[in-house]
């Protein structure tokens, strides 16, 4: 199965910019997005079937035009959840996950810290949803949970790791709490197999920053460790550049 992530910042805008023939041109099984910031109506969802995603789920945020996450599969997943159940996490839309066989794969948009009121915001999502995935993992053990974590894990991960370790992203109970959330029993697929550095997957659009490739790797595919035997590649695709950030793609058997 082939596994593609991508905070989208917008499907409609991605739409205009090519995503759909980048979609059809790198061909996952499902792709996960985050930030689609539109409900499922006010999308062409047309244009995904054509392209083969026939099985299309949504998740929106109640606020028109914020955060939301989606599902699009070539194959009919045997269930969808959508959300966690956990209300404050719902009401903006950041969590969606299908089942298909014995692998679940979800779509999760981790809150950024932006303020103070949305640091707390955050610190609480991330306290809740490492019990919630605690649980998850007793009924369905081989869970990827794919998405924009925002945080960047290691000193490695991001360009300027002295200058932003005041800032929400790198703080360091945020790179406590992914850490501590490797820690139980998840692996960042993509340093299993790379540990090289100026691997990012997020830019400021200031400053000509991803041209100078001064980036921050937000994005993740996290996969149990049950599945570590089943992992065959997970790699970041920078060339996509339909958003501020890009997709990242993984392989499981």
């Amino acid at each position: 199965m082939k596994i593609a992530s991508y905070n989208v910042n917008g499907i409609r805008a991605a739409l205009k910019k090519g995503f759909v023939e980048w979609l059809k041109s790198v061909g996952p099984d499902v792709i996960c997005l985050q930030e689609t910031k539109a409900m499922q109506e006010q999308v062409d969802v047309a244009l995904f079937e054509e392209a083969g995603y026939k099985y299309h789920y949504w998740f929106s945020a109640q606020k028109k035009g914020y955060s939301g996450v989606a599902l699009l599969c070539k194959i009919k997943p045997d269930h969808v959840e959508y959300g966690t159940g956990i209300d404050y996490m719902d009401f903006e839309g950041r969590n969606i996950r299908a089942d298909f066989g014995d692998i679940s794969v979800m779509s999760m948009y981790l809150p950024s810290g932006s303020n103070m009121d949305r640091l707390e915001f955050k610190l609480k999502y991330m306290a809740d949803f490492q019990e919630y995935a605690n649980e998850l993992r007793k009924e369905r053990e081989n869970l990827i949970v794919c998405g924009d974590y925002n945080i960047c894990h290691e000193a490695i991960d991001i360009h300027n790791p002295t200058g932003l370790k005041n800032v929400s992203g790198f703080l360091p109970v945020e790179r406590e709490w992914i850490g501590d959330f490797m820690k139980s029993g998840f692996i960042d697929s993509f340093r299993h197999f790379n540990k090289e550095p100026h691997n990012y997957t997020w830019w400021s659009y200031r400053a000509n920053a991803r041209n100078n490739n001064k980036g921050w790797r937000l994005d993740y595919g996290m996969v149990n460790s049950s599945l570590k035997d089943r992992l065959k590649r997970s790699i970041i695709l920078p060339e996509a550049k339909h958003s501020d950030h890009c997709p990242i793609l993984l392989e499981v058997e």
